[in-house]
Parts: C-alpha cells; structure tokens; sequence
C-alpha cells in the first residue's frame, strides 16, 4: 500500500510540475511544428527549382525548352489565316483607317476582312475565332462622355458584360489573338480612349492574347505623340506589318502573361517595340505592366473608388492582377486555391445575393411577397386580388427553378441566378419542393407576429396557403417535373398562377392546365428582344413565335 502511495505521489508531482510549466512546453512544441514546416518548404522550393526550366543545370539536358518556362516556337508556331479588322466609328475615322489597313495587309499576301461592328454578332461569332488562326485588330474610337459609337454599342455591351459575369468561363476567348488601336481626344481627359482600353482590357479577361500592346491614337494635335491622330495610326500600322510579318515566320505565339519579369524574351521585344505607342501612360499604368500578368490600362487593376459586387469576386480572385507572385510554385498554389474557392463560393453567393429567400433543395425557393406584407397590414393588395379576388396574404410566391435562359436586362434580381438553355442541375421531387415551400412561407408569416399593424385575423389567414404565384424568379417551366409540381398545388386546393418567358414553346404545349398561364412579351421585334432579354438561345426568336402560338392553342 505504502508503494502505491509513493507511485501516486509520484505521479501526481510529475503532473503539477507538467502543468505549472505548460507554458514552456507549449513553445517546445510550437517551436518543433515551426521548424518541420520550414524544412518541408524548403525542400519543396529547392525541388521545384531543379525540376523547373528555367534552371541552368535542368535545361542542360533539355535543349528544346526556354528559359522563361514557354515552349520552344517550333511547339507553339501558330499560322495566321488571315486578318479580321473590326471598327467602330462615329465621323468615318476608324472606318477610313481600317481600309488603309487592311491594304496595307493585303500587300503581304494574306486574306483580310473589314468589319463593321454593327454588322457583327459576337455572341454568335467571336468565340470562333478562337480557333480559326486568324489575327483580330479592333479599331474603335471613343464618342460622347466615354460611350462607344452607336455601330460599336452592341459589341461593346456584350464584351463587357461577358467579362464581368461569373457565369460566364474566363477561358471563352482564350486562343484568340488580336490587337487594339483607340482613337481619342485627350482633351477630353476623364474620357480619353476609354473604349479602346476598355475592349481592350474586357478581351484579356475572357483569356484572349495580345500580339502587341495597345495603341492610342489623338486627335489633340497639340498633345498627340507623332503630331495628328493620322500619324499616330501610321507609326502604329508600321509596326503592326512588322509584328504580323514576324508571326507569319512562325516565331512563337505571344506570351502566356505567366512569364517575370526580365525572363521572357519576347515579351521584352514586344514591349519594346510598342512603347512608343502608349501614349499618355502613368507611372501607375508602367508600374502595373511590370506585374506577373501583362496589363496596359489602369483600368485592369480597377480603381481605387470602384464597387465590386459580390459576383465578381470569383473573377477577381481568378485573376490576381494584384499578387505579385515571386515564385512560379507559387503561382500554381494560388491559382489551384482561387479556383477552388470560385467554385465552392458559387452557391453560396447565389445564398447570399437572393436578399429574403429561402432556398428550398439545389434549385428552388420561395419568398414572401411586398403585397403579401401589405395586405397583413390591413393595405392594399395586388392586381390579381382587384381583378380575381386572390386575397395577396394567403397567396405563396414560389419557383421550382431558380435558373432562366434569359439575361434579361431589366432583371429585378441584379442576373445573379444562375442561366441555362437545358437543365442540367440535380433534381429534386415535387413532393418535397411543396412540403418546404409551404412549411418555410408558414415560417416567414409567423415572424409577423406581434408586428405592429399586423392584423391578427390576416395572420392566421395567410397560415394556409390558398394560392401558388410560380413567378418569383427564373424559368418555372423549366422544372422537368412542373406537372407534377402543379398537380400538386391543386391537388392541397392552391390555384396556380405561372409566367414563362416565352423560350420554350414544346414545354408550353406539354404544360397541364394551370389557373393562370402568362408568357412575358418584352419586345415586338427580333433585334429588340435580343437587345432587352439577352436570351442563350440562338433561335430565340423563333422559339419566341413558337411560344405565343402554343398559348394561343391552350
């Protein structure tokens, strides 16, 4: 007994003394973990840099890579099929000047296309040429208050918006290679060729590759580079023949803006040989250029007074035009995390953007609408109780489909749903789409209690949903099941009241009968449809058609 009495004492003395010197410990600790971590970081950066090729001891045995890490030009000879010149003009400048260049082309024996952009559809063609090998020049001037010119409007507005809508791939233009020349006042200092930057600055972010940096033509004489807006242009086609006539001996494509500086060669050259062009730079915009990913305008880099919406983080962390990344291990590890996060945050910024919805499942969601809070109050009520008696309180505002074909521009829900011409989302059964649709609007209207001006009566009344708006956001109709989710409805005594966006005729004709059937008619021709509902669809115009006779047939 006495010897377990001297272990225990023992033992209880070793863990005092282990608990009154915990602080030592925990640094012992620390400082082990520390240590471990730099010795595994460093072994990881010393293999990387014997395994890289830019490595003087590494690229002894591999003669066909460059120092800057790109692949030697006969891996990356890229033809040229010829020569597309896009402008956009206001007084016929722009215009004048693509044909004087496109003769200047032309003497080098290589097919050239002048385009209007008024006349072109880049939703439908752009992303082709990014397989064609040819060679894209953009020349576009910059009209009243910084607005494009009335031909280049179109062009301009889907670029933009392509550039800056996460839903969209940042790799769409990757492959197509093109210049930029803008034509400006500089007396007009808050908008000086800021379309030509702009296009310019949209392209690179869809991953499309200069082949030489942009240019700025000016018509103040007093400050333009070379004396007139005319000369600026010669000196920039001069050297845009030598640049093209370098591609054309099939020197390497332009580079991957992976490259340091001081490493690439041909980026060097390149800059080099446009320098004398970028006119009107700031030591701002020259600091940037030096940046792991080319830029040539601030406006890459976005203002310090900008906004960013919440949607467009993905796409700015994609980018990270900011980080200066001093190690090309580095590089790929924070690339890899952005991607990563992009696609993790997707579904949470939908979560987030959609103020005041509850998410039923992976693709729908109810909300409570401003006349179902109004008519608690004792308020008015909405058209369809002055035309047909729905009382507004009783009445649920729901959508089995968050997603629409449509990018309509007057979205009331700022185009952060998500798009699509086909469904392609996990589906979930009508059965449950109801059950939490109804339990979470039950939910939303018992929060009302105790609020003042509610009143009571109305309260209990709106508990039991006796209407069904299926026109809360997105394309209802989309929904595989929408049948079976309307029978449903009608089956717990709920009238239906559902709005298509007239897209999809075939799911029209299929369509049970509802209470209220509605197909949205926000223009009266091909062009202004396209231009105010944005629609993914390439024959929408006819599916247009087609919906309004399949309504005419119910």
């Amino acid at each position: 007994l006495d010897v377990s009495m001297d272990m225990w004492s023992y033992f209880h003395t070793c863990l005092v003394s282990i608990w009154l010197h915990r602080f030592y410990i925990y640094s012992a600790v620390a400082f082990g973990i520390s240590l471990w971590i730099v010795i595994q970081f460093t072994a990881t950066i010393r293999t990387k840099r014997k395994k890289s090729p830019g490595n003087p001891a590494s690229s002894k045995g591999t003669p066909d890579k460059l120092g800057n890490g790109c692949a030697p030009p006969q891996a990356q000879e890229v033809p040229i099929a010829g020569v597309k010149i896009f402008y956009g003009s206001q007084t016929g400048t722009a215009k004048r000047f693509a044909k004087a260049l496109a003769e200047a082309v032309t003497s080098l024996n290589l097919p050239v296309e002048v385009i209007n952009m008024g006349d072109y559809d880049p939703e439908d063609s752009l992303s082709e040429e990014t397989s064609s090998s040819n060679i894209c020049v953009f020349l576009v001037s910059t009209y009243t208050e910084g607005q494009p010119p009335e031909s280049a409007a179109w062009f301009c507005k889907w670029l933009e918006e392509a550039a800056n809508d996460f839903r969209v791939g940042k790799s769409l233009l990757q492959g197509l290679r093109y210049a930029v020349f803008g034509l400006g006042n500089s007396a007009y200092v808050d908008h000086y060729n800021t379309v030509g930057r702009s296009i310019d600055r949209w392209l690179w972010m869809l991953s499309a590759s200069r082949i030489m940096t942009r240019a700025e033509g000016d018509c103040n004489v007093a400050q333009s580079k070379h004396g007139s807006i005319e000369a600026d242009f010669e000196a920039w086609k001069a050297n845009f023949l030598t640049r093209l006539q370098v591609l054309c001996r099939g020197e390497k494509k332009s580079c991957s803006r992976k490259c340091k500086k001081g490493k690439c060669k041909s980026s060097e050259k390149q800059s080099k040989e446009s320098s004398d062009h970028e006119h009107g730079m700031s030591e701002h915009e020259n600091a940037e250029g030096e940046e792991l990913f080319e830029t040539s305008s601030e406006e890459e880099a976005g203002g310090t007074d900008s906004v960013v919406d919440v949607e467009d983080l993905g796409n700015i962390m994609g980018h990270m035009k900011k980080a200066k990344v001093l190690l090309h291990s580095r590089y790929h590890l924070v690339s890899f995390v952005c991607q990563f996060l992009q696609a993790k945050l997707i579904g949470l910024m939908i979560f987030a953007l959609f103020s005041g919805y509850k998410l039923i499942g992976s693709h729908s969601g109810v909300k409570l609408c401003r006349w179902t809070k109004s008519m608690l109050r004792g308020r008015g009520g909405c058209y369809k109780h002055t035309f047909y008696g729905i009382e507004s309180h009783r009445c649920m505002e729901a959508t089995p489909s968050l997603a629409c074909a449509n990018k309509c521009v007057f979205c009331w829900r700022h185009h952060t749903n998500p798009v699509g011409t086909e469904w392609r989302w996990k589906m979930d059964q009508p059965e449950m789409i109801l059950q939490e649709a109804i339990e979470k609007h039950q939910n939303m209207i018992k929060q009302f209690k105790g609020v003042s001006g509610v009143k009571e009566a109305r309260l209990e009344e709106a508990l039991t949903v006796k209407h069904c708006a299926l026109s809360l956001v997105g394309e209802p109709i989309m929904y595989p099941h929408i049948n079976r989710f309307v029978r449903l409805l009608h089956q717990h005594g709920i009238s239906t009241f559902l709005v298509t966006n007239a897209q999809f005729p075939e799911e029209i004709r299929r369509l049970e009968p509802v209470t209220q059937l509605y197909v949205s008619v926000d223009a009266s021709t091909k062009e202004s449809l396209r231009r105010i509902d944005r629609p993914l669809f390439k024959d929408f115009w006819q599916r247009f058609l087609d919906s309004l006779k399949a309504l005419a047939e119910k």
